[in-house]
């Protein structure tokens, strides 16, 4: 008999592929994140000046300089799902590189993979949430990207502390679980439906390009996530360095917890947001931005824990509202057709100045004080926040936000 003829492999519906993506999103800032509570080991191992772990934490944003421009439109010519699953692989690959390395120059390495598969993916899956949100609400899109990346973020420091204080070999089993999740998320997105576009363009790499009509709520928006971005370059590149300075503890988990915290407020900071206007929340963002700093300042001049810890906690909500509000601009005025690669440019953006802010820092650290550095990064950003709102202003006038 035939009738028990090849059934379709079981593929994940609309809803199935959100989450999917959503996934990926986690994993790119788990993998961004996995080595942050690990770095003073590191430094104290093969002992590296404050400016090499800087660069260390650099390279990826560096490698992102690279691929977005060249990749960024990729997802637009060959579809999501694809282009995510090359993505995953590479991340997956640098967490065993990480894992296994006998030295400062696999940190980078493993940082170069990190930052082209973040490339890769970031923007396909900020578009494929956009393209395949269940429900009716635009905004779902960017609320879910914020809790996802802060859902991977919070993971990936707790988790990275605990091990290392708790196993042996303290600089692998994070990485050995971050591999074997980019394999699950890797599943999930064959199983995931196709959405390569039925007429496809011939492929190239493009150049920067915004339409002429968003290019004000295109600086706005990619302002608004740089600033997020950047106070997280510091936090995470040089966040533990801070914390081994204020205590003569030695808890690699209290770190991770530390750290993990403000993440964990970026997340559920995000679960209220579904329904603000992306402009408020930039705004929202500015401003809290503004005391988050003053925070990282205070606590880094006082080497105070309480200090610290309230950074963590009001730096964590300003990333979640001007990180969400940028993305929510620029969801809603993007054009479909150029989706992937406005998505692109802009963390091209946002990371370029991510990655400015971490090696100046940590140039600063070295030369000088580390209280020194943070305070200076404290004021430049503090004028980033001024001219977001002052763009805001202008763009009330024109609708761009």
């Amino acid at each position: 008999m035939h009738s028990s003829s090849r059934r379709p492999a079981p593929r994940l519906g609309r809803r199935g592929y959100f989450w999917a993506a959503a996934s990926v999103l986690a994993l790119g800032l788990w993998s961004s994140g996995a080595p942050s509570v690990l770095y003073p080991i590191y430094a104290e191992q093969w002992d590296l000046a404050p400016v090499v772990v800087t660069s260390v934490f650099a390279t990826y944003q560096l490698t992102l300089m690279v691929v977005l421009p060249l990749l960024g439109n990729l997802s637009d010519v060959y579809g999501r799902r694809w282009v995510m699953i090359a993505g995953i692989a590479l991340i997956a690959l640098s967490a065993l590189v990480f894992a296994f390395a006998p030295n400062v120059l696999f940190l980078y390495a493993g940082r170069v993979l990190q930052g082209a598969g973040t490339g890769l993916t970031v923007g396909a899956a900020t578009a494929a949430l956009t393209e395949n949100n269940p429900t009716g609400n635009p905004r779902v899109a960017s609320t879910t990207a914020t809790v996802a990346t802060a859902t991977g973020l919070a993971c990936a420091l707790v988790l990275s502390g605990v091990l290392a204080e708790h196993f042996p070999l303290p600089l692998v089993w994070s990485y050995i679980v971050l591999f074997v999740l980019a394999l699950v998320s890797i599943t999930a997105l064959v199983l995931s439906p196709d959405d390569r576009p039925a007429v496809r363009a011939r492929w190239s790499p493009q150049a920067p390009y915004v339409p002429a009509g968003i290019r004000l709520g295109f600086l706005i928006a990619t302002l608004s996530v740089a600033l997020a971005y950047c106070v997280g370059a510091i936090f995470l590149s040089l966040g533990a360095t801070m914390i081994d300075q204020f205590t003569t503890a030695d808890d690699t988990a209290v770190v991770g917890g530390l750290l993990g915290a403000s993440a964990a407020c970026i997340g559920l900071t995000g679960l209220f947001l579904g329904r603000a206007r992306a402009g408020a929340l930039v705004a929202a963002g500015a401003l809290t931005t503004v005391l988050s700093l003053g925070l990282m300042a205070a606590a880094s001049a006082f080497e105070s824990l309480p200090l610290f810890f309230a950074w963590c906690i009001v730096g964590g909500i300003a990333y979640s509202l001007a990180f969400t509000g940028g993305l929510g601009v620029i969801n809603r005025i993007a054009p479909d057709e150029h989706r992937g690669a406005v998505l692109s440019l802009l963390y091209l953006v946002a990371y370029i100045l991510q990655a400015l802010a971490a090696i100046g820092v940590g140039v600063l650290a070295t030369t000088g004080t580390l209280s020194g550095a943070v305070a200076i990064a404290a004021v430049v950003l503090a004028a980033v926040c001024v001219a977001v709102l002052a763009l805001l202003l202008v763009a009330r006038r024109t609708g761009a936000a």
